[in-house]
């Protein structure tokens, strides 16, 4: 990277240095590839991970556990929020956004928050109302599911309450906390079920359960949750419950009282075909910039390479910074170095644009949360002060820059 004074990763195949970084994880109690706040920081530091970003869904109770266990190590934290919403509009006309089994529904990102340890009354307010409504939709699942079990012949006895303590547990922090998620009701499901019946028995009550032939190997827990989501809790599925309506204006209304930037997460070829929001990549960017949203961000394991260059390049040209993250939000313990679907690093120039706009968020966090100003105004609005884009993003870059190398430093001595 062009920020040689940044600590890097070095490549044991070629010697080369990496800036690594990540923006997009998510972290316990969420549903995570982590057991704890502290091992997620561990794995970090343990691969060379110089920034990550926490997108929890719905809570920000363990983000000063993060900021501490971070700063500890010399990693940057960036604190972020997601959320999934309507655009009222697009739902009516079936155009599909980045979630391609609803149209209408976008899952939408906030970067950089400033102030999740002090959240302005209107933000607490939104989110104990999407939090409101994401576990009364939780608690309507659990209890189909069960019914579903009992059914079948066997009653795991399972409640929203019972699944959100065990996950405060394995997570360390307390019930109060947990946002239910789907993940963590199939995992509920599949263990309660893994323990009650031997991997013989296991085949004929999920036929029961499933009302056909389970596809997934029914020794492979994780393979049986993705069964249990994909056919009971989804669309059509006997589990299913719709998505309480957060309005688009909502979400992004939440992001900005909580100091950050909002943000687009792309789906791409994630998706086959790829969701008509979201193609061809110029017109991507039109839209999101419509919507007043100067960030977005990439899951390049979801993408093959040439897809990510080409809206990396597509955001990028019209003035859109690109991030890039890996979520883990299944059980499987990728790197946390983001690579592409084929296990290929992302080309030098999408490398290059991730950099650029993780710094820039880190800049913008930073300001936003001593009270000044920061990338964005209050309203959503590029800063202004700066005769151009591209003047704005440099100095933004190297404040962010600067930042993370006086974290590396002060651990280093």
């Amino acid at each position: 990277m062009s920020d040689s004074h940044v600590p890097g990763r070095v490549d044991r195949r070629d010697g080369a240095t990496r800036t690594v970084v990540n923006t997009h994880l998510h972290l316990p109690p969420n549903f995570s590839a982590f057991r704890t706040v502290a091992d997620a920081v561990e794995t970090g530091r343990r691969e060379g991970v110089c920034v990550m970003g926490a997108s929890n869904f719905y809570d920000l109770g363990v983000y000063a556990e993060f900021a501490a266990a971070a700063e500890r190590v010399g990693i940057v934290p960036l604190f972020g929020t997601e959320t999934i919403c309507l655009v009222g509009s697009l739902q009516e006309d079936g155009i599909r956004v980045n979630d391609p089994d609803n149209p209408g529904r976008m899952y939408l990102c906030g970067k950089g928050i400033g102030g999740f340890d002090h959240p302005s009354l209107p933000a607490r307010h939104l989110m104990a109302a999407i939090r409101t409504a994401a576990g009364g939709r939780m608690r309507r699942m659990v209890e189909s599911l069960d019914s579903c079990f009992a059914d079948g012949g066997f009653d795991p006895g399972l409640t929203a309450d019972s699944i959100a303590s065990d996950v405060a547990d394995r997570a360390g922090v307390l019930p109060g906390s947990v946002v239910l998620q789907e993940r963590h009701l199939a995992l509920a499901f599949q263990e309660a079920l893994f323990g009650h019946f031997p991997v013989q028995q296991r085949q004929a009550f999920l036929e029961r359960v499933l009302r056909r032939a389970p596809v997934a190997d029914v020794a492979d827990p994780v393979a049986v949750q993705g069964e249990l989501r994909s056919r009971l809790m989804k669309a059509h599925g006997v589990a299913f419950e719709p998505e309480s309506p957060v309005s688009f204006d909502d979400a992004y209304r939440l992001v900005l009282e909580l100091d950050g930037i909002p943000c687009y997460p792309t789906l791409g070829d994630g998706v086959s075909p790829v969701c008509p929001w979201e193609e061809p990549p110029t017109a991507l960017a039109e839209r999101v910039l419509e919507r007043g949203i100067h960030v977005a961000e990439l899951i390049p394991t979801r993408n093959q390479s040439s897809v990510v260059d080409a809206y990396v390049a597509a955001f990028r040209a019209a003035g859109i910074l690109v991030l890039a993250g890996t979520e883990h939000n299944t059980q499987q313990r990728i790197p946390l170095e983001p690579r592409c679907a084929d296990g290929s690093l992302p080309s030098v120039a999408a490398r290059e644009a991730f950099w650029e706009a993780t710094s820039v968020v880190a800049a913008h966090q930073h300001l936003r949360s001593s009270g000044r100003h920061g990338y964005v105004d209050p309203d959503g609005r590029l800063e202004p002060g700066f005769p151009d884009s591209e003047s704005r993003i440099r100095w933004f870059r190297e404040l962010g820059a600067e930042l993370i190398a006086s974290a590396a430093q002060a651990v280093s001595g």
